[in-house]
């Protein structure tokens, strides 16, 4: 084949994780790699929307990677996520297999293919002196203000935003260099769903998530995690969190955070226009509600051309 990895992206609700699953089954001897900086932590299940059975396709389950290695209330980073996806792709290619990169977490797409070489950035705690007390809209206009390497979609609390300015500050600084890693050639498809489409599967899979146990989901987390870490990790767990805590009541919480995802889906398309519009990241958009066999199909051509 022309390629070395298939890699599917879209915003949340674009059924982008099925669509992997169907076309690793068609392709057989095929296993997924998540791109999700949600996914990767055990016990944060409903909040992030795993939905492990879209992995099971006609009865057979598909293998995937990088989901459950963290304990929740860890942080994980890009760093460890590149060297966590290049021993999965090596071991998966060793055996013969054929990776695909499913994910919207942008950054750890683009890192990916890109070959972006990331280090470790250790704390800078006057820069964080500096910083403490900030809104979160004035943290993101600073954020704004440096070459985007770090995964802007993720930014939904000051502390995340501080973090985010700190890795900026410090790969500005240090002048890292890129292309340290495997050149990769991927085919890469976008899901493309209509934005109000997209808002309404938004909509209805947090009444489900909500319905599911998401809450409870959450309290059980904060039996072993600290509020400030499940806090941290933003959307369903910094609402549900507030919700717990007693600082929102449950019509606000589900208020609130269904506005944040919303928002969220919008800096994620606009992380993957941005991908293909200004760092050179062919992509080619399938659209969402072609039926699944036709959009596996195409796929497959593609592939194979």
């Amino acid at each position: 084949m022309n390629y070395d990895l298939i890699t599917i992206l879209g915003p949340t609700a674009s059924g982008k994780t099925d669509l992997a699953a169907h076309v690793a089954a068609r392709l057989g001897n095929t296993e997924i790699i998540s791109a999700d900086s949600r996914q990767v932590y055990r016990g944060m299940d409903i909040g992030t929307g795993k939905d492990l059975k879209d992995y099971t396709v006609g009865g057979t389950l598909v293998p995937y990677h990088l989901i459950d290695i963290m304990e929740a209330g860890t942080k994980y980073n890009l760093f460890q996520y590149q060297q966590d996806f290049w021993t999965a792709y090596h071991d998966i290619v060793g055996r013969g297999g054929v990776p695909l990169l499913c994910g919207g977490t942008g950054l750890y797409i683009e890192s990916v293919l890109k070959s972006y070489k990331m280090v470790p950035v250790p704390e800078n705690p006057a820069l964080r002196e500096a910083l403490q007390g900030k809104s979160l809209e004035e943290l993101t206009a600073l954020l704004a203000t440096y070459k985007s390497l770090h995964n802007t979609t993720d930014v939904d609390t000051p502390k995340r935003a501080i973090r985010a300015i700190e890795i900026q500050d410090y790969y500005r600084e240090h002048h890292i260099r890129e292309q340290e890693f495997p050149v990769v050639k991927s085919l890469t498809v976008g899901v493309n769903i209509d934005r109000e489409l997209r808002r309404e599967k938004i909509s209805q899979r947090l009444r489900a998530r909500l319905e599911e146990g998401m809450v409870e989901e959450v309290r059980r987390l904060l039996e072993r995690v600290s509020a400030e870490d499940l806090l941290y990790y933003g959307l369903e767990y910094k609402y549900v969190t507030l919700y717990c805590m007693g600082q929102l009541d449950y019509e606000e919480m589900v208020r609130q955070l269904e506005i944040a995802i919303h928002q969220f889906a919008k800096r994620q398309m606009t992380w993957f226009r941005g991908m293909e519009q200004r760092r050179g990241i062919p992509i080619r958009w399938i659209d969402a509600t072609l039926p699944m066999e036709e959009k596996v199909e195409r796929i497959l051509d593609w592939y194979r051309a």
